[in-house]
């Protein structure tokens, strides 16, 4: 029997905080067992370190989960707690995303401070945002407008738009969920226009292969339909060779023993992309997303990527 607490690995931002909690509580809830039992390890991350330059500058993805990766690959983290958006398609030897989280919301939510609305802001006016994904997407619906990069947790995006220094910026619906925020929001976008990234609004756990105590204990809290529509477009980003040097959206949808899929890549520009939608079981959810990535790529061909590369 486990008598010393499981310890469970996160950054410090309110809102990896109010996800590794909500994991916690999850598990508490499962198992039936204390809170004394848990024992929540902060680590601060290069990429929450180094917040002027955009992520595709310094490393991308892997920059919020290498010091989470190196305790749990040595055994001082028994789990740890991340976005899964935030996740690389390819993980440090011995490491796997054993669990996810119900779901919440995929979509990006716009949060204006001259306009409600992307489509209503004042001609050039400036979007901050770090994801090259959004900043290609509102140059395709707006290409006046002058996006700039805008890094930091969600409470310092949203400091600085109070400040001024843009008319508006766009966050992910979950996270403003997750936090208690969703009154700052101006405007909701949807998937079927504006993409969100894949996995967005997923929490996943990630621990050693192997480790079957830890497995059994993650395995009462991971929700099948999630760990199924991440698993397809994660295998989309994978086939797409997918960071954050790359604008890519898609989601799936669970619908019964079906699993629907829409992809998305485009120049950061935003002004030439190539889409794919797609169905099949769920059981080949990977597979699906794995087909869907190569099937885009060869429609794009490999001028597409190394314009922009």
């Amino acid at each position: 029997m486990q008598t010393k607490p499981f310890r469970i690995g996160t950054r410090g931002s309110p809102l990896a905080l109010a996800q590794a909690h909500e994991a916690r509580d999850r598990l508490m809830a499962a198992h039936g067992l204390p809170e004394e039992m848990f024992e929540i390890v902060v680590l601060s991350t290069k990429g929450d370190r180094i917040t002027d330059r955009s992520l595709a500058e310094i490393g991308g993805k892997g920059l919020f989960t290498e010091e989470l990766e190196q305790q749990l690959v040595s055994g001082e983290l028994d789990f740890a707690v991340h976005s899964a958006k935030d996740m690389p398609t390819h993980l440090p030897d011995g490491l796997h995303l054993s669990a996810f989280l119900p779901r919440e919301d995929i979509r990006d939510a716009v949060i204006g401070r001259t306009a409600p609305k992307l489509i209503d802001l004042p001609h050039g006016a400036t979007v901050g945002s770090s994801s090259l994904r959004r900043q290609a997407l509102i140059r395709r619906m707006r290409p006046d407008i002058n996006v700039i990069i805008f890094r930091g947790s969600v409470e310092t995006r949203l400091r600085k738009l109070e400040e001024g220094q843009v008319d508006a910026t766009l966050l992910a619906l979950a996270g403003l969920k997750r936090l208690g925020k969703v009154e700052v929001l101006t405007d909701i976008l949807d998937p079927d226009t504006f993409p969100p990234a894949p996995a967005q609004g997923a929490i996943c756990i990630e621990s050693r292969i192997g480790d079957t105590r830890i497995d059994e204990l993650l395995a009462a809290v991971n929700d099948a339909a999630t760990f199924d529509t991440v698993s397809c477009e994660r295998a989309f980003l994978a086939a797409l060779d997918g960071s954050c040097r790359t604008p890519i959206g898609g989601y799936a949808i669970c619908e019964g023993d079906l699993i629907r899929f829409s992809g998305l890549i485009i120049t950061p520009d935003g002004r030439s992309q190539h889409g794919v939608t797609t169905d099949g079981h769920r059981r080949d959810a990977a597979a699906l997303g794995t087909r869907a990535g190569q099937d885009v790529r060869a429609r794009a061909g490999s001028a597409f990527f190394d314009d922009w590369h």
